[in-house]
């Protein structure tokens, strides 16, 4: 069984103003998204969380497979025209945002593509929608609003000039990030890193009930 509809990502065009993207909506297919989402991991609080320090079970487990498959890579390599042979992915799952997240930013030199998944069941807030800009400051010169929610998918190279962020929102906001990155060391760096945080979060949680 195929959850993700890669049909859709090939008839997708690749933008490149200001810098290279897409967008595709429903890229999780509409008939799977339900049960993917209700096996969504639970998170202890905002931030990024690696799959080691959280439960990745039943069809969540089955999309990341997929995800994370040979298939999803060839996809992305013949529309951004980048050979990702050898270079390492990893993959963090967000379940909440703080007024302070997505303040404008680049991404890290290390990333070479960013994806990003939305699964939220519906998206109210004006907050929290994810924009492609032109600068990195002005938050309204954007070309392109992300719908955060229905499995849409979001894929950018990292560029100097890939700009990105969104208006405040806190609370409930799911996400999964996965990058290409330039080599191994920037796995076990960035894992570690925010494996420290799940653990601290999760221990914070326990002690005072958040």
């Amino acid at each position: 069984m195929s959850y993700l509809d890669f049909d859709a990502l090939a008839r997708t065009q690749l933008q490149r103003d200001p810098y290279e993207w897409l967008i595709v909506e429903n890229f999780i297919k509409p008939e799977h998204f339900g049960e993917v989402s209700k096996d969504y991991p639970e998170v202890p609080g905002p931030g990024s969380h690696p799959p080691a320090e959280l439960t990745i079970k039943g069809h969540f487990a089955s999309l990341m497979e997929e995800f994370n498959s040979g298939a999803f890579q060839k996809a992305i390599e013949e529309k951004f025209d980048i050979d990702l042979t050898d270079r390492p992915t990893m993959y963090t799952v967000r379940g909440y945002v703080r007024s302070r997240d997505g303040e404008i930013h680049t991404d890290s030199k290390t990333k070479l593509i960013t994806v990003l998944l939305y699964m939220n069941e519906g998206w109210e807030s004006d907050g929290g929608r994810l924009r492609i800009l032109r600068s990195g400051t002005d938050l309204e010169d954007f070309v392109a609003e992300v719908p955060p929610y229905g499995g849409t998918l979001l894929a950018f190279r990292r560029a100097n000039n890939s700009w990105h962020g969104h208006h405040p929102h806190e609370g409930p906001r799911r996400a999964i990030q996965l990058n290409w990155v330039t080599n191994q060391d920037v796995v076990e760096r960035e894992q570690n890193r925010h494996r420290f945080s799940t653990r601290l979060k999760k221990v914070t949680g326990a002690l005072f009930g958040k």
